[in-house]
């Protein structure tokens, strides 16, 4: 039978959620009110769907986003999400079809990235993509940690832990996000819908049993509130009547170092927690040293996270900021033919300029290459060393690590 590749009508939303369930191997059929509820606002002329006799056998859409880049500047990035193929209908071009269609539109509304959560690592370098920032999960033996364990959990400079509960995230939550937003690379826009899926005002997933998790927030001493968490709680006691809980965080923003030595220290005296997962953070987050030992916090999961790909790359460029001034002349292959040339980038601590060129190129390096280099994540001498940019002027690598390298590393608190 023939495959229709196209952009979804209203009465195929349904369709399209039962073919995203089946794969990402959720499956079941997902409420009417969880469609209505992802539908609501969604731009169906960016949701694509493959079918075959009437049943949607591919998925894909893409949404409008905000991400924060180096120096606290955002750009417009074309978020992809909702890529699945069901396994009746791989390797035949249903992804690269969808893909090819979404980037060219994107380009087009002048979008200067593209940005997504992989998945599966192998998939999106092909299609330009380069992992632009990591993720890691800590685990904390509460025990170990060497915390005074007659502490009340209360911050001793002034500062306060308060209980809330999802309304007042919801109030809350957006200013304290603005304000990681106007400074933290990586970080991409939290709509209205994100908090009421995080706060249980509405529904979070078709495979996810929503169970209401606690909220704390950290007020300064002047009353600002500086920082927020969510974590929820198993139950789980040992045979001799001990306490083994777990607190797994769902969310947490700390605009400041005290307020994230408190919200940790909090969380660690609570009676009955003996282990709490961080969720996903930063992979240099300060976690482990913010506790008295820091070997008490093992560092569980460290992957891949938010991909990038480039668009437009003097835009792109021009957005952020850099570590020192200098000029390269990047060369970018890129074989979709969406943002590859030879670019003049004169970079500086407060800006850039960047134009086409025609002078010889410093560094030549693929497309996929310079989004991993984008947000400051990635050396330049690493990618020279293993084939993956070429050095084309002697002392060049070097000199691009000292321009695009950051002091911290990018982190995107969100999936999406």
């Amino acid at each position: 039978m023939s495959l229709d590749v196209r952009t979804i009508t209203p009465s195929e939303s349904a369709e399209w959620m039962r073919a995203v369930s089946t794969g990402f191997l959720t499956a079941g059929t997902p409420s009417e009110e969880l469609v209505a509820d992802r539908f609501a606002g969604a731009d169906l002329s960016r949701t694509q769907g493959a079918f075959e006799a009437g049943r949607c056998v591919a998925t894909f859409r893409s949404f409008a986003q905000e991400l924060t880049v180096v120096g606290g500047a955002t750009v417009a990035a074309d978020a992809i999400s909702g890529v699945t193929v069901t396994p009746t209908h791989r390797r035949r071009g249903l992804l690269s079809r969808m893909m090819a269609t979404d980037l060219a539109a994107a380009k087009e509304r002048g979008e200067p990235v593209a940005s997504l959560i992989a998945a599966e690592y192998p998939i999106y370098g092909r299609y330009g993509f380069g992992p632009a920032a990591w993720t890691s999960v800590w685990e904390v033996s509460v025990y170990r940690a060497g915390l005074d364990a007659r502490r009340s959990g209360q911050p001793a400079d002034g500062g306060r832990i308060e209980m809330v509960d999802g309304e007042d995230v919801r109030k809350l939550g957006p200013e304290v996000h603005g304000v990681l937003a106007a400074r933290q690379p990586g970080v991409v826009t939290r709509d209205e819908r994100w908090w009421r899926q995080r706060t249980g005002a509405a529904p979070s997933s078709a495979h996810e049993k929503w169970t209401e998790p606690f909220y704390v927030v950290h007020r300064a001493a002047d009353g600002t509130v500086d920082g927020l968490m969510t974590y929820g709680t198993d139950d789980t006691w040992g045979d001799a009547k001990q306490p083994l809980n777990t607190a797994s965080v769902r969310d947490m923003i700390a605009l400041n170092p005290a307020a994230e030595r408190a919200l940790w220290h909090y969380l660690c005296s609570i009676d009955w927690i003996t282990t709490i997962r961080s969720g996903y953070r930063a992979p240099d987050d300060l976690l482990p040293l913010l506790l008295p030992d820091p070997r008490a916090a093992r560092m569980i999961t460290n992957a891949d996270w938010l991909w990038l790909r480039m668009l437009d790359v003097p835009r792109a460029l021009e957005a952020r900021t850099y570590g020192t001034e200098a000029s390269l002349v990047l060369e970018v292959r890129d074989d979709a033919g969406l943002a590859g040339g030879r670019f003049l980038l004169d970079a500086s601590t407060g800006g850039a300029r960047c134009v086409s060129t025609t002078r010889s190129a410093d560094l030549v390096l693929g497309v996929a290459e310079l989004a991993t280099l984008y947000l400051g994540d990635e050396s330049v001498r690493r990618l020279v060393d293993l084939g993956r940019a070429e050095e084309s002027r002697a002392g060049a690598a070097t000199t691009a690590d000292a321009v695009f390298r950051t002091g911290r590393r990018p982190w995107c608190p969100d999936v999406f």
